[in-house]
């Protein structure tokens, strides 16, 4: 049975997200948390505590059954584009340059590899 996490609105590129999320595609959830704790960027914490929560609504959703021995793995993540903030930037000659912020959505989906009964 699978679970899901999301995450809304987290100020950074869909583009700088989806760098970190493409390391943990498909991984077993401990090798997972590994890449994500020593990977050096600022969106893989993020990602790191979005993986917990699915884990720990894998656990809610099974009673009695251990992550560990139901060798759980992420199924499938989603970075999708967040809304923009815009924002003008002074230039040369009083004009104005744009400026926009990105956000992001993640949608994170873990599953069990061992069949349920």
């Amino acid at each position: 049975m699978e679970a899901v996490a999301k995450l809304n609105n987290c100020p950074t590129s869909p583009r700088k997200m989806r760098l970190v999320v493409d390391l943990i595609r498909g991984e077993r959830v401990e090798k997972a948390l590994y890449i994500l704790k020593y990977t050096n960027k600022e969106a893989a914490q993020r990602v790191e505590k979005l993986l917990l929560s699915a884990i720990k609504n894998w656990e809610a959703k099974n009673e009695g059954q251990r992550p560990e021995e139901s060798e759980l793995f992420v199924k499938t993540v989603m970075v999708d584009g967040g809304r923009q903030l815009k924002r003008l930037r002074p230039a040369p000659q009083g004009r104005g340059y744009r400026i926009r912020k990105r956000s992001n959505h993640v949608t994170l989906v873990v599953d069990s590899k061992i069949a349920q009964n």
